[in-house]
C-alpha cells in the first residue's frame, strides 16, 4: 500500500482524470478529500471509495482556506495535495477568446495552484513536509493553434510547479506536475476539437501518439501515484509526459 496512513485531497475529483487518482490513491491506501465544484457527482466518488467530500471552488481562496481547515480537521494532517481541477475554451483562434473566458481558464488553471499553496503550505511546514502534484498537459510543452490560452495556462502550471519545488523544498515540500495528452475521460472533447469530436478527426489525433491511443485516467493516475508516494521521496521539480512519447 504505497499511500497508506497519507492523507489526500483531490480537486476535480468528481469525474474524469481527478475520479480516477481519487480511486487509485484509495487503492493505495490513502485516506482522500474528494474536492469538487459538483457536489452531485463529487458525493458519488466519495461514497463509492468511502472518502469525504468537500464541495469547493478552486478559484476562491475562501473555499481553499475551509477545504484544507476541514480536512485536518477530519484527519489530523495532510499529505499530499493533487491540483487537477482544470477547465479550457473552445477551440477557436486566439483573438476570438473573450476576457471571460481567459478570466476563467486562468482562475481554475492556474490561480487554484497558487491558492492551494497559501493554504497547504504552512500546514507541510509544520509536519515537516508534503507533496503537490499539478495536473498541467502536453499543451504546455508541445502548443497548438486554436487553444493559445488554455496553452498557456498549463504552461505557466509547468513553470510554477518547478518554481514552487525550488522555493519550498527547503521545508521538505515536493513539488512535481503531469502532462497528459488529450483523453476523452475528461469530459472536455468538444471545447477541445472546437465541436463534435468525429471518428476523422480522433484519427488524425491519434497519428500523432507514436503508441497510438489516448491517454486513460488510470494512465494519469500511475504517474500520480507515483510522484505522491515515498517511492518519489527525492523526485521534486519534474514533469512527467504520460502522452505515449507525442511530446518526443
Amino acid at each position: 500500500m504505497r499511500l497508506q496512513g497519507k492523507v489526500a485531497i483531490i480537486t476535480g475529483a468528481g469525474s474524469g482524470f481527478g475520479e480516477g487518482i481519487a480511486r487509485r490513491f484509495s487503492e493505495e491506501g490513502a485516506r482522500l478529500v474528494v474536492a469538487d465544484i459538483d457536489a452531485r457527482n463529487g458525493n458519488r466518488v466519495a461514497a463509492e471509495l468511502n472518502a469525504a467530500f468537500i464541495q469547493a471552488d478552486v478559484t476562491k481562496g475562501a473555499d481553499w482556506a475551509r477545504l484544507v481547515a476541514e480536512t485536518t480537521a477530519k484527519f489530523g494532517r495532510l499529505d499530499v495535495v493533487v491540483n487537477n481541477a482544470g477547465w479550457t475554451h473552445r477551440k477557436k483562434p486566439y483573438l476570438e477568446v473573450t476576457e471571460a473566458e481567459f478570466d476563467k481558464v486562468y482562475a481554475v488553471n492556474v490561480k487554484s495552484i497558487y491558492l492551494s499553496a497559501i493554504h497547504a503550505v504552512p500546514v507541510f511546514r509544520r509536519q515537516g513536509g508534503g507533496a503537490f502534484v499539478n495536473i498541467a498537459s502536453t499543451a504546455g510543452v508541445r502548443p497548438r493553434p486554436g487553444l493559445t490560452v488554455y496553452n498557456s495556462s498549463k504552461g505557466a502550471v509547468v513553470l510554477m510547479s518547478r518554481s514552487m519545488a525550488g522555493e519550498f523544498g527547503v521545508d521538505g515540500i515536493r513539488v512535481n506536475c503531469v502532462n497528459p495528452v488529450f483523453s476523452p475521460a475528461t469530459g472536455l472533447s468538444a471545447e477541445f476539437a472546437g465541436g463534435a469530436l468525429t471518428e476523422e478527426a480522433k484519427q488524425r489525433f491519434l497519428a500523432t501518439i507514436p503508441l497510438g491511443r489516448f491517454s486513460t485516467a488510470r494512465d494519469v493516475a500511475n504517474a500520480c501515484l507515483y510522484l505522491a508516494s515515498d517511492d518519489a521521496a527525492f523526485i521534486s521539480g519534474v514533469c512527467i509526459e504520460v502522452d505515449g512519447a507525442r511530446s518526443v
